[in-house]
């Protein structure tokens, strides 16, 4: 445009961070953004170095305002850093005594400025940054000052141990609580972040310790009633807090994961007697000193066993794997003193069953404490972006130890349900795993809901979760695939209704039970090859496959009335119940014809045959296939034909709904037309 002194000049960005364009970004313009033209940045720099310094006051808050904008864009703030503006603004926050707009906008500009990282924090006056802690402390200040200077603080702790001491002897937890408590949700936030950057830059002495006065302070009880559950929907940046105080609390478990037992140790020795104690006191109330050193000694170690150690003469050697160390000791002895009847029914229950179904309290617990401190990643750094906290860790004192007490109790459940051995043991903890986890994907909002939904994810309910996702894996379950296969299933039931039929027409040598119950007599019965009539009658033993002609009797097919099963049968009803009698019941089934409605009774060999014969005489009187043996066969079936048919749709992924069909054209004169022979 032949402007003079065009260096005065550039472009910027009308919409969004409104960033100047400058040589190096250039060419991240795209098309169709809007630009104007302004004055250059190190012209609006030194009109807003001049601006802040006015005494104006109106002209000094808009120059600070405007610079709080202008902040955001890097070639701006090179400039403005370059006439040392940062020093005007320290002289303004050290010497001001403002502390509602023109402050909070001088404190935005700093933040700005220092997000991009041309000058160190440690380069802050003490003179600045105790101002700093003064508006945090200070109940006068506006909200808005007291936010920049939380998030101020709060950039500052990780840069240096020496900022960090500072900013934890100056900002008290009392404080900071005191913040957390307000009702402005953005200043909870900022006070929030800044507790949490404390904790992360502390050693672990310091931040134990920490972590103990939040708790005296009841700081749990809060979030979770104020935070959690307050009528505000939780924001993401929010919610990455939770997660990571939820894994500092978590981690302070990890000390003890990391250490083995010590043999020598008292006090451990202490714990690891106790549970012995807990449940077997009532047994062992002769007094000890009564038995001999090797009575005793081998007394001992049998009820070890019972509780389940591997290594019952020396138990400790149990607990020198680390992790879970001593931790799986804590829970062990936690379950046994706070829920001591759980604890003695377990470990009786066990002592109880036969050698190779007790399911081994102590090998359960270890390993049960090294899958909850996977799942719950005790021991690993925290997340720099995760939001994953559990609502209920908020809402339980001693978490950890409550879950395990769930947990185990849960192990000693799945045990039965699989009716599991000592060589199940790795597939029940698996399953266990399983279960605890897809529950806490729920995210359960309280401990107690969290045992009544691990406790419904029974066994079988596992099992059926797993075979819902292999078939979705197949993509047996996509919306075209179900449709294919409801169409090939018609096609399908008949060539079952075929085998059937032909199955009945080989026939089938049945016995004859007398009520004496002696099973002496043999027949046979086979349906016609043209399906209209059923000859039977009695054979001799030895004989496999009577021909037809020599089968005596015989009932049409038109003349069968219905068929009846189990104890509907006639020869049934008079049985007295018994075991084998329900043997039986399962296998009989009758045929009702004529007109006077005489029965034909069957005792089936096996059930394969009464499924087979059943479905049999169901098509030949023109009803549905009850049997289970249709459903298994009919799933073979379809499942084959569906495996053939997207064999060519390898590593294709199916839509779920069908592309679209497009519109047909205005006018079809593309088509050649062939009628015309050419010339």
């Amino acid at each position: 445009w032949s402007l003079p002194n065009a260096e005065h000049y550039a472009l910027q960005y009308v919409d969004g961070r409104q960033t100047y364009i400058t040589e190096s970004n250039r060419g991240e313009i795209k098309n169709g953004s809007i630009l104007r033209l302004t004055t250059s940045p190190d012209q609006e720099a030194e009109r807003l170095y001049s601006g802040i310094q006015s005494n104006n006051s109106d002209v000094k808050t808009d120059s600070l305002k405007k610079l709080a904008n202008l902040s955001q864009d890097v070639t701006f703030a090179q400039e403005f850093i370059n006439r040392n503006g940062l020093k005007q603004i320290f002289y303004i926050v050290e010497e001001g005594n403002d502390t509602g707009e023109m402050l909070a906008h001088t404190l935005k500009a700093f933040m700005e400025l220092m997000e991009h990282d041309f000058v160190s924090w440690e380069t802050l006056s003490a003179a600045f940054i105790k101002k700093i802690v003064s508006f945090v402390n200070m109940n006068t200040v506006d909200a808005s000052v007291q936010q920049l200077s939380l998030s101020i603080l709060e950039n500052m702790v990780p840069a240096s141990r020496l900022l960090f001491e500072l900013v934890k002897k100056e900002v008290t937890l009392d404080r900071l609580l005191t913040h957390l408590q307000v009702t402005n949700a953005q200043l909870q936030l900022k006070a929030m972040a800044l507790l949490i950057a404390l904790l992360l830059a502390a050693t672990d002495a310091e931040r134990r310790d920490m972590m103990d006065y939040l708790r005296e302070k009841n700081i749990r009880q809060f979030i979770h009633k104020n935070i959690i559950h307050s009528s505000e929907p939780l924001g993401d940046e929010m919610a990455h807090y939770l997660y990571v105080l939820q894994s500092v609390s978590l981690n302070l478990c990890e000390r003890r994961m990391r250490t083995s037992m010590d043999p020598y140790s008292q006090e451990q020795r202490e714990l690891l007697q106790s549970l012995r104690q807990t449940a077997f006191e009532s047994e062992s109330e002769a007094p000890a000193s009564n038995f001999s050193t090797e009575r005793r000694r081998s007394l001992c170690a049998k009820e070890f066993r019972k509780l389940g150690f591997m290594n019952n003469s020396n138990p400790a050697e149990d607990l020198r794997r680390a992790p879970p160390g001593l931790l799986a000791l804590d829970n062990m002895v936690y379950f046994s003193r706070h829920t001591p009847n759980a604890y003695s029914r377990f470990v009786l229950e066990n002592s109880s069953r036969e050698d190779k179904h007790e399911c081994p309290f102590a090998r359960s617990s270890i390993q049960l404490t090294l899958i909850l401190c996977e799942i719950l990643h005790v021991g690993e750094p925290c997340s720099e972006t995760a939001q994953a906290f559990y609502p209920m860790f908020f809402g339980q004192d001693h978490f950890f130890e409550e879950l395990f007490c769930i947990c185990i109790q849960l192990v000693n459940k799945t045990w039965k349900e699989m009716r599991a051995t000592q060589e199940d043991f790795d597939k029940v903890l698996q399953v266990v795993r399983e279960q605890i986890t897809r529950t806490l994907s729920l995210k359960p909002t309280s401990l107690e809901l969290f045992k009544t939904r691990v406790n419904a994810l029974n066994y079988s309910e596992i099992l059926k979760l797993r075979q819902t996702e292999r078939l979705h894996q197949e993509e047996t379950l996509a919306v075209p695939v179900l449709e294919l296969r409801e169409r090939l299933k018609p096609e399908l039931l008949e060539l079952i209704r075929q085998q059937r039929l032909l199955h009945l027409c080989k026939g089938t040598l049945f016995r004859k039970i007398s009520s004496r119950r002696r099973q002496d007599k043999l027949w046979y019965c086979r349906l016609s090859p043209n399906h209209k009539v059923l000859h039977y009658g009695d054979v001799e033993e030895g004989v496999h496959s009577p021909p037809i002609e020599s089968l005596p009797d015989k009932i049409p097919v038109v003349d069968m009335k219905m068929l009846l099963v189990g104890k509907e049968c006639p020869h049934m009803k008079e049985k007295s119940s018994g075991k084998q009698n329900k043997d039986v019941l399962e296998l009989a089934f009758s045929i009702v014809y004529d007109v006077e409605e005489y029965c034909l009774n069957f005792i089936a060999p096996t059930r394969y045959e009464f499924c087979l014969w059943t479905d049999g005489l169901n098509v030949l009187l023109g009803k549905e296939m009850m049997s289970e043996r249709t459903q298994t066969d009919l799933d073979v079936l379809l499942s084959m034909e569906l495996k053939l048919r997207l064999l060519d749709l390898e590593n294709i992924s199916i839509p779920d709904t069908p592309p679209p069909v497009p519109k047909p054209p205005s006018n079809l004169n593309f088509c050649y037309d062939f009628s015309h022979t050419e010339q």
